[in-house]
């Protein structure tokens, strides 16, 4: 594992652990990589509870509950599927805290308005709406993909250490 992400997956942790927040990630672009950082961290399973891989719109529409309208409406990639997708994440899992993360990371597949490297979060807590943010990251479909697991991971981090702590 890249140190880089093993250390960001022990700091994502131990702020999980002291909010006693327990995490689900449905990612379609990066095709389950955040949980796999997430789980490489040794006891993980006290904050992590399911990963969700929905890499085609059926799948988010099926194990999200992504509703048809967003995908025609807005599209795949997409601040409101992100958020979608993050609130599914906790409707289909034991979570308290979830991420979403939706993309094109290349190298074909990107349109001008949304070209390749665009990428889409969502952040939610149980009982809130989901925060989005959209951003565009360059290079190849690796470097675009491992920024954006960085980004949601760095993104959860910013969240979970301003929410109080879960009895």
């Amino acid at each position: 594992m890249d140190p880089d992400l093993a250390s960001l997956s022990i700091e994502v942790g131990a702020v999980l652990r002291q909010h006693r927040l327990i995490l689900a990630t449905a990612e379609s672009c990066t095709g389950g990589w955040a949980a796999q950082v997430i789980t490489h961290t040794a006891g993980s399973s006290a904050w992590f509870d399911r990963g969700f891989v929905t890499y085609t719109n059926d799948a988010k529409t099926a194990m999200l509950g992504v509703r048809p309208e967003t995908l025609a409406a807005f599209g795949a990639v997409s601040l409101e599927t992100a958020s979608d997708m993050a609130r599914g994440a906790l409707q289909n899992s034991n979570a308290l805290i979830s991420l979403s993360i939706t993309g094109i990371a290349g190298p074909t597949g990107g349109s001008p308005g949304k070209p390749v490297g665009t990428v889409c979060f969502g952040w939610c807590v149980r009982g809130q709406l989901p925060e989005v943010e959209r951003n565009r990251f360059q290079g190849d479909r690796e470097a675009i993909r491992r920024q954006a697991v960085i980004h949601a991971l760095n993104g959860l981090l910013v969240r979970a250490k301003t929410m109080p702590s879960v009895p």
